[in-house]
């Protein structure tokens, strides 16, 4: 038995509270956590090491489907780009290529066809092969007045 130190004001100057381990409780206590239960010093940390690669892989998929999204938005503006310079009567393929940052030119397949402007656009991938079924084709017609 060991005895514990009282709670100010609620025993008697030099009494002592006297406290027996009785399964799981502490007679005169709050019940103690996990009593009679094996310790699992580092399962959380076992446990983070297992998920880290299922975390990147997940970071990496939507990293790959923001680049893919970020690859149409650039396509639909070097389409628009392009069918404006045919109602400028200027060169349709420059103005598309001038419409997108410098990476992206490499990746872009621009076709003219009357009033019509197709641009496609391959995303950046980490995967090979994964650019050709992410790549975004837009159209973009000028109208008749072209």
């Amino acid at each position: 038995m060991t005895a514990a130190r009282p709670a100010a004001g609620l025993v008697a100057a030099g009494a002592q509270i006297l406290r027996v381990p009785c399964a799981g409780r502490v007679l005169g206590g709050a019940p103690e956590p996990y009593a009679g239960l094996p310790r699992q010093r580092g399962q959380a940390s076992v446990e983070l090491v297992a998920m880290l690669p299922v975390v990147a892989v997940v970071m990496l998929a939507a990293l790959q489907l923001l680049a893919a999204g970020a690859a149409r938005e650039l396509a639909g503006h070097a389409a628009g780009a392009g069918a404006v310079a045919l109602l400028e009567r200027t060169d349709a393929r420059e103005a598309a290529r001038d419409a997108v940052p410098g990476w992206s030119r490499k990746r872009m397949a621009i076709t003219v066809r009357g009033a019509v402007v197709t641009v496609r656009l391959r995303p950046p991938t980490l995967v090979p092969g994964l650019a050709a079924l992410l790549e975004s084709t837009v159209r973009a017609d000028a109208g008749k007045d072209a």
